[in-house]
């Protein structure tokens, strides 16, 4: 009974995989590279993004443009 125990708990950790990093407005701020990359997929790949990613890259680029950008450390 044990050592189906422990194959049961091995099997499932095998199928458990870390979540990719949440993009929070502040990170895609730092990053224009990522927000054009979020909104090229909102654009013409929806389906692998969901509509809060979308909000949370256009929010970032409305950020960025008119310029709420977050402090930059090291001054």
């Amino acid at each position: 009974m044990n050592k189906v125990m422990m194959f049961a708990l091995a099997v499932l950790l095998a199928g458990c995989k870390p979540a990719p990093p949440a993009d929070t407005v502040e990170s895609l701020t730092t990053d224009p590279e990522r927000i054009k990359e979020v909104r090229r997929l909102c654009r013409e790949e929806r389906s692998k993004v969901t509509d809060e990613l979308c909000l949370r890259a256009a929010e970032a680029a409305n950020r960025r443009f008119f310029g709420d950008l977050p402090e930059q450390g090291g001054k």
